[in-house]
């Protein structure tokens, strides 16, 4: 059942099986798995259902580098699911492989272990279908590709599929099962602020929650998650000294480090030889309940020659209302009201619905991201008032399906990061409402993150040049700033998985090292970043992590046969 934390102060708080801090993709995966082995599960949420002051104001966070935005920080449950837009993709080979000019490079296990826990999230957690994401799956099982102007035929570069199930999971309202049963509790207005350890100091019995009122509870569980995003992980472990000085499991000082972003920004534009009015694949599309589009990125042995990491860009066309507040807010206003926008998708006669807009995609503004409170339908409103005639345009265009003539696409550019020891998590000396130390993020591209992006650009104008598709144009006012440093909201890395305690800080399980019953969930546990969005890795994870739980601390015979058959597939 869902309870708020206020609860505690007339019972006694159970001893739970397992303890899971966090109500996002992770943290709820694991809590839906674990619930049906018949285990007793505790999910702490430090939001509530909806937006509040108190939740908005615990998402305070120091940056030193690239700006850590606000909603990537959501405290609400479901997470930053609650904003998304759906968009995933699976990790590439290459991410996996040791690569000889990327130092700590390697997964400690191996891709097609991983392959197998991606099947069954995108079965059992509404990913589109697994094989789609394969490269021929948006040309043949979409059909998407041959209705487009161009055929590119690519040497250096490779096509990489972002999809998003139409309409996107809400991890926070989607599986109600989780918290319907009676071995269930979801807590909300939960705030950890620490994990306490006993005697033994490698062994945690309770956490110590907060409340709005500021009341202090603690739970006691056999086993803890944390599963609370790639900045609170670290921070909670930080925060954690009481086994050691420096936090729970960061003898090796390695907690909060090799933190890694997507950085994004435009930069760039393509002219096109001549116009065009049709380019699904690239541009963006909707169909059969899914919506996406493709990447580019250099293809794995053009990456190993130069010794270059895993960027990748996608082509935004350029129209009139491009960058309008106004349609971005009308846009915002279409998400939201999903049955009109799946009325009128059905109603269109053909199959393939091509999008109007770089935001329809997912690539999402503080804007399209900030809930739905009376103040941000207010300033929608004003933004949509204020900017008419690009709204009209917009919305002809999109409602009567005229194709307007596209001569140029601007780059829009997603980075690799390596994972970099300078770039992390640590506390600052600020506190927030409970006293609690600030996460300070310190992260700023490195020299090969930058390097890659280059020569990424330089292949795709090669390619263009060849085909004789168009020619790349930049900026021309000088410019010392690093063009591509926004926030992608995904932050990955800080408690990395590995098998050396002095470069790693859980284990291939997702054990913390050195404390026998505290794991972690999420994309912070990554080693590598790869260009992929991290969601349905993170669920694959969580799903693992979660039959790992079951067959090292509770029963192996409890494993619900649904999943084990959807492996063994």
């Amino acid at each position: 059942m869902i309870r708020n934390i206020s609860a505690l102060g007339v019972e006694a708080p159970p001893l739970y099986d397992v303890c899971i801090v966090g109500s996002g993709p992770a943290g709820l995966t694991v809590a839906r798995e674990l619930a049906q082995r018949g285990l007793r599960i505790a999910v702490l949420e430090s939001g509530t259902h909806h937006v509040t002051a108190h939740g908005d104001a615990l998402r305070e966070v120091e940056s030193d580098g690239i700006h850590v935005t606000t909603h990537s920080r959501e405290r609400v449950l479901g997470g930053a699911s609650s904003t998304w837009a759906g968009l995933s993709a699976p990790l590439d080979p290459i991410d996996f492989a040791h690569r000889p000019w990327v130092r700590l490079s390697g997964w400690p296990i191996p891709l097609s272990e991983l392959y197998a826990w991606y099947k069954a999230a995108a079965t059992r957690y509404r990913f589109p279908a697994w094989e789609f994401f394969a490269p021929e799956g948006a040309g043949r099982l979409l059909n998407v590709r041959a209705s487009g102007d161009l055929q590119p035929d690519w040497l250096a570069l490779e096509e990489k599929l972002f999809l998003a199930a139409d309409p996107p999971q809400r991890f926070g309202v989607d599986w109600p099962e989780i918290w319907g049963g009676a071995d269930t509790d979801v807590w909300l207005d939960a705030t950890v602020t620490s994990l306490e350890t006993d005697e033994a100091a490698d062994v945690v019995h309770e956490v110590v929650v907060r409340s709005a009122t500021g009341a202090t509870y603690r739970l006691r569980s056999k086993v803890f998650v944390l599963a609370a995003g790639g900045i609170e992980n670290a921070r909670l472990l930080l925060a954690s000294r009481s086994a050691c000085p420096r936090g729970l499991g960061n003898e090796a000082d390695q907690v909060g480090r090799y933190l890694m972003n997507h950085p994004k920004g435009n930069w760039g534009v393509i002219r096109f030889q001549r116009p065009l009015s049709l380019l699904p694949l690239y541009f963006g599309f909707r169909r059969n309940r899914v919506a996406g589009y493709v990447g580019l990125r250099l293809a794995e042995p053009e990456q190993a020659r130069l010794g270059v990491l895993n960027s990748y860009l996608r082509l935004e066309p350029i129209f009139d209302w491009t960058d309008s507040a106004g349609v971005n807010a009308f846009v915002a206003f279409a998400r939201q009201m999903r049955r009109s926008l799946q009325w009128w998708t059905k109603r269109r006669r053909h199959p393939v619905v091509e999008l109007r807009s770089p935001v329809e995609t997912g690539d999402d503004s503080e804007l399209l991201s900030a809930g739905s409170g009376w103040s941000v339908w207010r300033e929608r409103l004003q933004r949509i008032a204020g900017d008419l005639p690009n709204v009209a345009r917009y919305a002809k265009a999109r409602l009567t399906g005229t194709r307007p003539r596209i001569t140029a696409a601007r780059i829009r550019n997603f980075m690799e990061m390596e994972p970099e020891g300078s770039n992390r998590v640590e506390l600052s000396s600020n506190r927030d409402v409970f006293g609690a130390q600030l996460p300070r993020v310190v992260h700023r591209p490195t020299d090969l993150d930058k390097r890659s992006l280059l020569a990424l650009h330089q292949a795709l104008s090669e390619e263009l040049d060849r085909s004789n598709l168009g020619r790349i144009e930049y900026p021309t006012d000088e410019c010392s700033a690093w063009p591509v440093s926004l926030d992608a909201s995904h932050h990955i890395g800080t408690t990395r998985m590995g098998v050396d305690a002095c470069t790693s800080v859980v284990s291939p399980s997702l054990q913390v090292h050195g404390v026998r019953n505290v794991y972690v969930a999420g994309s912070s546990v990554f080693p590598t970043s790869g260009c992929a969005n991290p969601t349905l890795t993170i669920v694959a994870l969580s799903m693992r992590l979660a039959a790992h739980l079951t067959a090292s601390h509770f029963s192996a015979d409890l494993a619900p046969a649904a999943m084990v058959d959807e492996l063994q597939q």
